[in-house]
């Protein structure tokens, strides 16, 4: 944290002096300008064109050069800019400021989704909001796809958790590309691909336009050499049959490229942008898979940024159509036009081959790099471990796992293990003593490793699981459905899941089983519900404030407790948020409706024995 601060304090001093460059620079072209413009014009009266000339060029290379000098100077005070708002935002990560980070845009997932809604994942002041350092909408979207799998895959996992780990010893590296890739927002905050890739797929111009290219040259050159000679030999004026030939077969043969200068503008916009980014990516040599990544940028023929720039020249070629008068000398001797919509299309070709690859790469790094970030600037985070489900070990093992949407003051860490496959737990408590946010805690933990990224925590040592979740479950008016009905809905696709053959073991979670119904229904359906989970393909934990619950530990030796408890000190209720073994021994609804003062003192028993 205190180098971040202290990178902010020297960017900001760079940036005053930046400015006052910029106003000084400011201040000397307006000079220059108007003693270039009204005293040489003064000069051209009094003293003739020749001494305008050598006045007028006195002033105008200076200006000329200081216009070169300032516009250098703004690319500079804009990446100065860029760099504070990077370490800016790196700061409020580390301080949970959620005002200052911006919000990304996400693509909603399904309604059913196993656990999207229930660990905080996507929106504001979630995981992703946190996590998210991409620019581009795609590599956005990807960070979120991952965390969102519902089903991970150990092989995808482990080569994304090597990657991370490579790309969090890289901070320098990760920082250009982050500036780099600023430096080509838009309005929206980001950069969308897709458009590009639209483009890609459409065709330019008709297959046959290379022959009318090499006719409409002919036709040009022989117009050329039949309108010099009327104009220089006094030949009959035989140039205006060609012309009108040429001019006849241009019109036809350039409908399609009547848009030229709007596409020309649109692609070399877009590939100017890119170019800083790939050839960063292009240069910076990796090592390890990370290097396999990058293979397609550094390994093609042609070095990306270098096609880029040649594409931009052709479009920016293709843009002469911005200039009626240019336009029509150049197009009534050569196809111009056509000659670089033919160009263009060309070039559309071969990017339609590879632009998509190098893309995917970039896309790719950014959701890789914002994972790699979280470990960066949380030294507090871990690795973890794989293990088969099946195997001798824990199936789940983690020390001081917390939950990165904490604040680190308030954090609490707590150790968690589960033995096999089949095991479920029963978590009791006090209102607020923390057993909804432990629920969300190995949750979110596991999206995280699934993901490829570090974890909150000392350790920890999982399996591969299916994680779903029934914390945050809402009614639907919309849909006709009760919050009940809501819960039972949800309640049912986890046990489908949980009898799902051949899949992976389910990792369930599931706050205040039965809510929405009494006391003596809820008790009958959740010993009937949590019998139906037990010993199956999966393992889980539950909590409840229906302490009755706690009773089937001793009825099935796969079902332990752990519960988190309250005191209460100086007239106020005092959480520690640390997991301990067996049940519940007070509640603490009664001593919240005492000290709001909603229950007269001495009433309700509030201990269990």
């Amino acid at each position: 944290m205190q180098g971040l601060l202290r990178q902010i304090t020297r960017v900001e001093g760079r940036l005053v002096g930046l400015r006052r460059q910029s106003e000084r620079l400011t201040a000397v072209r307006l000079t220059l300008f108007f003693l270039g413009g009204v005293g040489s014009g003064a000069i051209f009266i009094t003293l003739g064109a020749a001494v305008w000339a050598a006045t007028f060029l006195l002033f105008f290379v200076p200006f000329v050069v200081a216009v070169v000098v300032h516009r250098r100077l703004e690319r500079s005070l804009r990446r100065h800019q860029v760099w504070l708002q990077l370490k800016q935002h790196q700061v409020a990560r580390i301080r949970l400021d959620w005002a200052v980070l911006p919000l990304p845009t996400v693509a909603d997932p399904p309604a059913d989704h196993p656990f999207a809604r229930d660990f905080d994942l996507l929106g504001a002041r979630s995981l992703h909001h946190l996590l998210q350092t991409a620019v581009s909408h795609e590599g956005s979207q990807r960070l979120a796809d991952w965390l969102l799998n519902p089903v991970p895959d150990l092989a995808t996992t482990q080569r994304r958790q090597n990657q991370v780990r490579e790309l969090q010893a890289k901070p320098l590296f990760r920082d250009k590309l982050a500036l780099n890739a600023r430096l080509l927002e838009d309005k929206s905050g980001g950069w969308a691909g897709q458009p590009l890739l639209d483009w890609l797929q459409q065709p330019t111009v008709p297959p046959q336009t290379r022959h009318i290219l090499w006719l409409l040259a002919g036709l040009g050159l022989l117009n050329l050499g039949l309108l010099l000679g009327n104009v220089l030999a006094g030949w009959a004026a035989w140039w205006v049959v060609p012309a009108l030939l040429y001019a006849a077969i241009f019109m036809l043969a350039s409908r399609r490229s009547q848009s030229l200068f709007k596409e020309a503008w649109f692609v070399e916009t877009r590939l100017r942008q890119l170019t800083a980014v790939f050839h960063l990516l292009e240069t910076f040599h990796h090592a390890g898979s990370l290097a396999e990544l990058v293979a397609p940028l550094q390994t093609a023929e042609k070095r990306p940024s270098h096609l880029l720039r040649r594409v931009s020249r052709i479009a920016a070629a293709a843009g002469i159509q911005n200039n009626p008068v240019l336009w029509l000398l150049l197009n009534f001797f050569t196809p111009w036009d056509l000659y670089f919509a033919y160009r263009l299309d060309q070039a559309r070709q071969t990017l339609a081959e590879l632009l998509p690859g190098w893309l995917d790469c970039w896309y790719e790094l950014e959701a890789l790099g914002s994972l790699a970030n979280f470990g960066y600037l949380n030294p507090a985070t871990t690795y973890p471990t794989f293990v088969a489900a099946s195997s001798d070990v824990s199936c789940f093992a983690a020390t001081q796992i917390a939950h990165p949407l904490l604040p680190e003051a308030g954090r609490v860490g707590n150790d968690f293990r589960i033995k096999r496959v089949g095991q479920l737990f029963i978590l009791t408590g006090s209102n607020m003593s923390g057993k909804s946010s432990f629920l969300r805690t190995l949750g979110v933990n596991l999206c995280l490793a699934y993901a490829g990224g570090p974890v909150l925590a000392n350790s920890l040592t999982t399996a591969l699981f299916r994680p779903f979740a029934a914390i945050r479950v809402t009614d639907s008016v919309v849909d006709g459905f009760s919050y009940f009905y809501a819960e039972v809905r949800r309640l049912r696709a986890l046990l489908d899941a949980l009898q799902q053959p051949g899949a992976l073991p389910l990792f369930f979670l599931i706050d205040e089983i039965f809510r929405g119904t009494n006391n003596r229904e809820r008790l009958i359906g959740s010993r009937a519900y949590i019998q139906a989970l037990v010993g199956q393909n999966g393992v889980g934990l539950i909590a409840t404030h229906d302490l009755e619950l706690v009773q089937l530990a001793d009825e099935m030796p796969d079902i332990a407790n752990n519960h988190f408890r309250d005191e209460v000190v100086a007239g106020q209720m005092v959480f520690d948020y640390t997991l301990r073994p067996g049940p519940s021994p007070t509640t603490n609804a009664l001593k919240i409706m005492r000290l709001a003062g909603l229950l007269p003192e001495g009433s309700g028993e509030i201990g269990l024995g």
